[in-house]
């Protein structure tokens, strides 16, 4: 129904001096977190000695009731909500993964993607390791698990040292709660205190529901053990550069969050501030398409002095599981999702503005809809550059060929989704909405310069010095 960037995953861990409802704080983070994944949802917890989990397809409001809460008992716990970017849809690859090993037992919850996951799952296979499921972040487990005989941070380090990709890891054992963060930090994770402990989550937006308050964003390459005394921190990698991925503050991210010291919602209302010097048109109204474009609007209104209303009302009761059996059926999606508000914008001429525009289906239907209802004009503005490259970090895009910014010129776009006009912001705007330098950002998506190789190549360049480490291992 819906043709934009699909969500990543969302992770969260909890420790505390004693068990004080633990489960209860992990639930209530993920549903602050459902936003970034709704397929599945799942928490771990464990009391020093035994871990008990309970994970399942579905919303977290869905997955858990009273009872399955009173079951998960324990001052140490880690949570996970899903959106799959590797792996099927399924129960068996609902995380968290709990593995039990000689030393006892680990609990994991990881939002990113690995580009050399084949790779490596392919000689742990040879090595005689058997995988219950098809996403990558059994590999990450499967590593820690064969190194744990020395240690749990070493573990996790070896384990480092092998994987590429994004990655944001909440690993618990029986003792501590340990956060991992990708050499370049091109996934979030952050760290909250409470009155009783810690606790860690993608966003910053999940401690306000968890009681917490925000302490600092785990740095990349960073490893931080939390126990309910303090935290301890070492870096197994450090790189000259960070690359955190630039669409967090463009859409993924809740606007009540703070990452690596950015404010979310004022990043977007920034960008509409930047949009509307960049690309001025005349118009009745600014007017958004809900909900990440709601403060780039609010900004672009303030910057231009057009007043911002509202042109489209969100339906917010959509089952995740719509079933669109025909095309006409298909074609009454956008409606059912977003309705225009008639007695706004008949004879008006409105500026939409979207966040993106990935497959260009939604954004026709959507300036469709608005003149059906009577506007006069709408002149289309997009938030950030065209997305013209796929993503192999954590973000579900299209393949290349379906994305219509790398496909078509952006006069031939505005053709296709029938709009008076259209600009999207410039890669120099974006970063200037968010305030600091581009060697920051990941903005692959846009302009091809990935910030490590493709998984191709990182199986070819990689490959061989993996295949000798576990080789040597083997035997």
């Amino acid at each position: 129904m819906w043709d934009g960037l699909k969500e990543e995953c969302g992770v969260a861990g909890v420790i505390q001096m004693e068990d004080d409802h633990t489960a209860e704080l992990l639930y209530f983070g993920l549903y602050a977190l459902q936003h970034r994944g709704q397929e599945s949802a799942g928490i771990a917890v464990n009391d020093g000695d035994k871990t008990r989990w309970h994970k399942d397809m579905g919303l977290v409001s869905e997955v858990f009731d009273n009872e399955d809460l009173e079951k998960l008992t324990g001052h140490i716990g880690v949570g996970h909500v899903r959106y799959s970017t590797s792996g099927e849809s399924d129960v068996e690859n609902a995380q968290p993964l709990v593995v039990r090993y000689r030393g006892g037992t680990i609990a994991l919850a990881h939002n990113g993607n690995l580009v050399n996951a084949r790779l490596l799952r392919d000689r742990l296979e040879d090595a005689g390791v058997v995988f219950q499921t098809t996403i990558d972040s059994e590999v990450i487990v499967n590593l820690i698990a064969r190194y744990s005989s020395e240690g749990i941070h070493q573990a996790i380090r070896r384990s480092m040292e092998l994987i590429k990709g994004a990655y944001a890891l909440v690993i618990m054992n029986e003792e501590c709660l340990i956060g991992v963060r990708d050499p370049l930090g091109l996934r979030p994770l952050c760290i909250g205190k409470t009155e009783k402990g810690y606790v860690l989550a993608s966003e910053s937006s999940a401690f306000d529901v968890m009681g917490a308050e925000l302490v600092r964003d785990v740095e990349p390459g960073e490893m931080v053990t939390i126990t309910p005394e303090g935290i301890q921190s070492e870096f197994f990698q450090s790189l000259p550069r960070r690359a955190g991925c630039i669409f967090e503050y463009i859409y993924f991210a809740r606007p009540d969050s703070i990452m690596d010291g950015i404010n979310v919602y004022e990043a977007r209302k920034n960008s509409g501030r930047v949009l509307a010097k960049e690309c001025p048109v005349e118009a009745d109204m600014v007017m958004a398409v809900p909900d990440s474009s709601i403060p780039v609007a609010l900004g672009y209104a303030e910057a231009s002095g057009i007043p911002y209303g509202e042109g489209l009302i969100k339906n917010r009761y959509i089952g995740r599981t719509f079933i669109q059996p025909t095309q006409a059926i298909r074609e009454l999606a956008v409606k059912l999702k977003l309705s225009p508000m008639a007695a706004n914008i008949k004879g008006k001429k409105l500026i939409l503005i979207d966040d993106s525009i990935v497959r260009g289906t939604t954004s026709k239907r959507i300036v469709e809809t608005l003149k059906q209802a009577g506007a006069k004009e709408v002149h289309v503005r997009v938030s950030s550059p065209p997305v013209a490259y796929s993503c192999y970090f954590g973000i579900d895009t299209p393949d290349r060929n379906q994305l219509i910014g790398a496909v078509k010129t952006v006069d031939e776009i505005r053709k296709i989704i029938h709009a008076d006009s259209l600009h999207y912001l410039t890669p120099e705007g974006l970063v200037e909405a968010l305030g600091k330098p581009e060697k920051n950002f990941c903005l692959a998506c846009f302009d091809g310069n990935y910030p490590m190789e493709l998984p191709e190549k990182a199986q070819q360049q990689n490959g061989q010095r993996v295949f000798q480490r576990l080789d040597k291992e083997n035997q």
